[in-house]
């Protein structure tokens, strides 16, 4: 703990930047308005619906009032809405989710952008994107997601687009709240917060537990859930709001711990169809924990109408040891857990010895502790200055990141017997033995962006600029005390200017267009030479609203010269990290989504309807056989995998001042696992799946409310993914209650 907070006091007192209030955002109907205003905040992208309706770029708002609706705890249902949001599942729960925008590869969310507060929140963004830690989605108040042109500014990954989490921000007076549920699975939830503003400052203390004995049945009982603890602190000082220069400084804590009995494990296809919620024997000793502090300073200078300056210093150190079964050995021969359930007839031995019906003396089982530690630290400012003339309106931002990361590897493998099911230890590992490793990179990005207004035409031109440097020191699987006797180095250096330009004209209060074209950009790893992933990005979209519907349709064109693969083990790879050239892709899609209040005019009642449906269509332009065989043999025409090409999505609800009924639908098409045409074989293929949530509330008075949920209400069997190591089944049927009070 006091090597992590050292450093970051550090960077705390050297910098600083602005907290952004939404309360500052302008309150607005539900139309196409024009826009003038500039909304600069540290840690928001637009920070409200009308300012991301009046984007250049495509851009999506998950407001305060709809978090609030079904009070998720899982970000794949959270973002479930959003048009141009691909997913898939692993745990059930959310944990570690994996996220594409636009057909960028979703494995671990490492292809996009993630952003808490303004700050990358990726446990090493240029050096090891994986996102094995991800925010805690049920202490979000908002979640802005932004594609298109404009998004340049929020590099390092420029392709499919960006996603910031705003953290509960401070009030602008007295607030307390509690949130209390319980349900299904013994999952309990409780969140309770604090916070106040008064002239010259604020406060904000807030407290999150999410924990669940898991929906799986582990072979001869145990658990298989988790308990997630979440600690945030905000304080802020700021000089009276007066005509001239104002400042402010938010300083803000947040501490996480996790402990969950996850597993890379599924079940063969066969197992799966009997019992879906079945863990084998072979994953009683999984265990993931995780520690993660954040120490973040923004600092304002407001020097009035026309000019602002806002600095962030932040710094993030994630320790985690995901300690799970790795390898198996029958009869001498030693077989990763994915290629054993990949083909259980071939490897009989091996999987009668992973599901226990074998017992095993000693050393048949591999668990392997893999252990990292990461370091995510850097300071980043803005300058904005806007101005009108007689015909026109003006705005020029200029920002700058000097960023710091590493992924420091220190892993062992524990070997095991087995017998009647039950593991023992029989050889323990020495720590640094299996992976003694260090990758790092040092970044510094900038970018100019310039606003045109000019009557009901819009236009955004921007660049962005990274020089990064990555690095690795390998110390070698004999040299646990790093020594350097055995250490090799690489180096690998990458320059580029991202260009990009949006435009959006408003054809009338009713209907504007809207198109870009932008440099897609993604850095590559350690190896020297490496190139890095880069794409021409196109769409063309429209926002409107008529006779009480609004909605946005938006077609989309990636062109990839040069697509990056990910070696991990979460998607059945060896987990080395290397990427691989995959060469030319396209992605094309189609993005829509439509709004209606059903009960337009009626005081007391409303009934809103929204449906959204995402098109993506993928194409490899070239044949190759991928590293590891992580994505199989490759041939030009080839769709990629683990993209759904349709999904849909529906939501209404029924909404009064003394209670609220909401219903969340999606349907998600099923998709490949290895790049093919064509029909999908069978065991490359996961299934298209629907499901239906609802919610309801029920509000005594303006302090206390009852809540209840229902996760998967037509329960509804079905898996999501066939990685890291077999068939894995979403959450099933679950019924939740709870209490939310308010002061």
């Amino acid at each position: 703990m006091n090597k992590l907070f050292l450093p970051a006091l550090f960077i705390i007192c050297a910098t600083a930047s602005i907290y952004g209030q939404q309360n500052n955002q302008p309150q607005r109907k539900d139309s196409i308005y024009k826009l003038d205003e500039v909304v600069l905040s540290a840690n928001v992208i637009f920070g409200s619906k009308f300012a991301a309706k009046n984007r250049t770029g495509s851009a999506y708002y998950i407001s305060p009032e709809e978090i609030k609706k079904f009070g998720y705890t899982d970000i794949n249902r959270t973002l479930r809405s959003v048009p141009g949001v691909n997913i898939y599942e692993e745990d059930g729960f959310g944990l570690r989710p994996n996220i594409s925008l636009r057909g960028t590869s979703p494995e671990r969310s490492s292809k996009i952008t993630l952003m808490e507060d303004g700050v990358l929140i990726a446990p090493a963004p240029y050096s090891a994107p994986a996102a094995y830690y991800f925010p805690t989605i049920g202490r979000m108040q908002a979640v802005e997601i932004l594609k298109g042109s404009s998004q340049i500014q929020y590099g390092p990954y420029t392709t499919g687009g960006a996603i910031n989490m705003i953290s509960t921000q401070i009030p602008n007076q007295f607030n307390a709240g509690l949130i209390a549920s319980y349900g299904s699975f013994n999952t309990a939830r409780i969140q309770a917060v604090v916070g106040e503003s008064k002239t010259n400052f604020g406060y904000l203390v807030e407290y999150f537990n999410y924990n669940s004995d898991g929906f799986k049945e582990l072979d001869n009982g145990g658990n298989t859930g988790f308990d997630k603890n979440d600690l945030v602190a905000k304080f802020r000082v700021n000089t009276a709001k007066e005509e001239g220069l104002n400042q402010s400084l938010d300083v803000k804590f947040q501490y996480s711990d996790e402990e969950s009995d996850e597993t890379y494990l599924g079940l063969t296809d066969d197992d799966f169809n009997a019992t879906p919620f079945r863990r084998y024997a072979g994953s009683r000793e999984d265990l993931m924990t995780t520690e993660h502090v954040q120490l973040q300073a923004d600092y304002l200078l407001d020097f009035g109408t026309n000019f602002k300056i806002t600095t962030t210093g932040y710094y993030n150190g994630f320790s985690r040891n995901w300690y799970k079964l790795n390898d198996v050995v029958a009869n001498g021969d030693k077989v990763g857990i994915a290629s054993v359930l990949e083909d259980p007839i071939t490897f009989a031995d091996h999987f009668a010895i992973v599901n226990g019906t074998q017992d095993a003396a000693a050393d048949a089982l591999y668990v392997k502790a893999n252990n990292r530690k990461y370091i995510s630290k850097g300071i980043q400012t803005k300058f904005d200055y806007h101005w009108t003339t007689e015909t026109a309106f003006h705005d020029l931002e200029v920002g700058l990141r000097y960023h710091y990361d590493e992924e420091d590897r220190f892993q062992w493998v524990d070997q095991y017997g087995i017998n009647n099911g039950l593991l023992n230890l029989t050889t323990a590992g020495i720590p640094g033995t299996d992976a003694n490793r260090i990758s790092s990179a040092t970044a510094f990005a900038s970018y100019i962006t310039y606003k045109f207004k000019y009557k009901d035409l819009t236009l955004t031109p921007g660049i962005r600029y990274e020089n990064i440097e990555l690095q690795r020191e390998d110390f070698g699987k004999n040299d646990v005390s790093r020594s350097g006797t055995d250490l090799s180095t690489r180096e690998n250096k990458v320059d580029i200017f991202i260009p990009g330009i949006g435009i959006n004209y408003n054809v009338n209060n009713s209907v504007s267009v809207f198109g870009g074209a932008h440099k897609g950009f993604s850095p590559p790893g350690s190896k020297d030479g490496e190139e890095a992933e880069e794409s021409i990005n196109y769409e063309l979209g429209s926002r409107f609203k008529f006779a009480g519907i609004s909605g946005e349709l938006v077609a989309f064109y990636n062109d990839y010269s040069n697509l990056l693969g990910s070696d991990l083990a979460a998607t059945g790879g060896t987990g080395n990290l290397e990427q691989f050239n995959a060469g030319e892709v396209l992605v094309s899609g189609l993005e829509f989504l439509i709004n209606y209040n059903l009960l337009s005019g009626n005081d007391k009642l409303a009934l809103p309807l929204t449906f959204g449906y995402t098109f993506t269509d993928t194409e490899f332009q070239n044949s190759f056989g991928s590293e590891e065989d992580l994505w199989g043999e490759v041939t030009a025409g080839d769709e990629l995998p683990y993209i759904s090409k349709h999904q849909f999505n529906a939501g209404i609800s029924l909404e009064s001042k003394k209670f609220e009924v909401n219903l969340s639908a999606r349907l998600n098409g099923e998709f490949r696992t290895e790049a093919g045409r064509g029909s999908i074989p069978e065991n490359e293929l996961v299934p298209s799946n629907f499901t239906i949530d609802v919610s309801g509330k029920y509000h005594f008075n303006k302090h206390f409310s009852l809540t209840a949920n229902i996760i998967n209400a037509l329960d509804e069997t079905y898996a999501v993914s066939r990685v890291p190591a077999g068939l894995r089944p979403g959450h099933p049927f679950g019924v939740y209650g709870g209490i939310q009070l308010r002061y």
